[in-house]
């Protein structure tokens, strides 16, 4: 066996493994395009240099799809619009226990196709929902309608109080009424807006 193959493949696997450490902790199905394009060109690269002579190249440019990725996250954070146009955003395509059928045509996702993903969570019916969105990494994020969603130990509380004091704290209330589905279809932050540098 060729002693020189032996100190590639190895070198390649630390420095691989520093690299992708480097990149982030994301599986394939939390990627954003960006991210999964480059992790995918990063392993077809990775291999390349155990057959050839161009192991240092390989390295150099590992790095730069590296740093690449990173300034991209860091663009990201710094820019809301470029966030949108880098990564897209949440896409709703449940409102009020109704299909949004515009969304699930620009999407090419077929009722059926939602129905299974809704299956597979255990909601039975697409009326038990308020709001289900397509996040950017492909899954499926939702909340029933108020009748159909589980009781809460803050529920249960605020039944206790009610039946000991025979009247109910509002804020209990409000804070049932603020979620971060409306960021999705208002397109902005409202109850409790994060810090700027972070949005």
């Amino acid at each position: 066996m060729d002693l020189d193959l032996i100190w590639k493949v190895l070198l390649i696997f630390a420095i691989g493994t520093l690299y992708l450490r480097i990149s982030g902790r994301k599986t394939i199905s939390q990627m954003t395009m960006p991210e999964a394009i480059i992790m995918i060109a990063f392993g077809t690269m990775l291999i390349q240099p155990v057959t050839s002579k161009s192991i240092w190249t390989t390295i150099v440019v590992g790095a730069i799809f590296i740093l690449a990725l990173i300034v991209t996250e860091w663009i990201q954070i710094k820019s809301d619009f470029l966030e949108s146009v880098i990564s897209g955003k949440s896409v709703p395509v449940v409102e009020k226990g109704k299909l949004v059928e515009k969304n699930l045509r620009r999407l090419r996702l077929t009722v059926d196709k939602l129905e299974e993903r809704l299956r597979q969570l255990g909601i039975a019916s697409i009326n038990d929902l308020e709001t289900a969105t397509v996040e950017v990494n492909g899954k499926l994020g939702y909340t029933l309608k108020p009748e159909k969603q589980p009781a809460t130990k803050e529920d249960i509380q605020a039944l206790i109080q009610l039946i000991q004091t025979g009247h109910l704290n509002k804020t209990i209330i409000n804070n049932k009424n603020e979620n971060i589905f409306s960021e999705v279809k208002n397109k902005n932050h409202d109850a409790d807006p994060p810090p700027e540098y972070l949005q």
